[in-house]
């Protein structure tokens, strides 16, 4: 009996085995993936292609005034003033774009406008200088007229620009305070003579 139970039990073994060994799962081959392709876009302005870095990189800027596309577009973090004017499909025949400055940096959220007399033009006498009691405007004022100002001198004019050229337009006065050599009682002094 032992030898007859030993070998139902074997042979169940072996049954239980080969029922194993039969439903193991198949190995199925793994499809090739495609190549990585790099967008135009990415190779074109060296942005990634992940689009949270792109997006992190560009800037806002609005362009307003006698362009065909006016409104926001959106630009590389390195995008100066001609790209931000051909976004919005360049300049209407016949406007005089000597008082922008092509080559400035964009600043993420300014505005752009092209074609438009600034607003509040203030009285300027032969000498360049705003009229007695009128205030120069830090965003439109060149190197001249604020070296005209009490106090300024050329070399604080010049980093006025520079600045200017470097970070985009002038929000408030008080980043006069972020110029190099503006200090005290001269700031002061020059805060009280400028707007925006």
């Amino acid at each position: 009996m032992v030898p007859v139970l030993s070998a139902v039990a074997a042979v169940a073994a072996v049954l239980a085995a080969t029922g194993s060994w039969l439903a193991r799962p198949s190995v199925e081959p793994v499809p090739a993936l495609p190549a990585a392709v790099v967008s135009q876009r990415s190779q074109s302005t060296g942005h990634s292609a992940d689009p949270t870095k792109d997006a992190e990189a560009d800037v806002v800027v609005n362009v307003v005034g006698a362009v065909p596309k006016p409104g926001l577009a959106t630009l590389p973090a390195n995008a100066r003033v001609a790209d931000a004017l051909r976004a919005a499909g360049g300049a209407n025949p016949g406007v005089d774009l000597s008082a922008l400055n092509l080559a400035r940096r964009l600043a993420d959220g300014e505005q752009i406008a092209v074609g438009v007399p600034a607003a509040e033009q203030q009285p300027v006498l032969g000498g360049g200088s705003p009229a007695p009691g009128a205030k120069l405007d830090l965003n439109a004022a060149t190197r001249e007229q604020l070296d005209a100002l009490p106090g300024v001198g050329l070399v604080t004019a010049q980093r006025i620009v520079d600045w200017r050229e470097q970070h985009g337009r002038f929000r408030s006065v008080n980043q006069l305070r972020e110029v190099e050599g503006l200090r005290g009682n001269r700031l002061s002094q020059l805060i009280a003579r400028v707007r925006v």
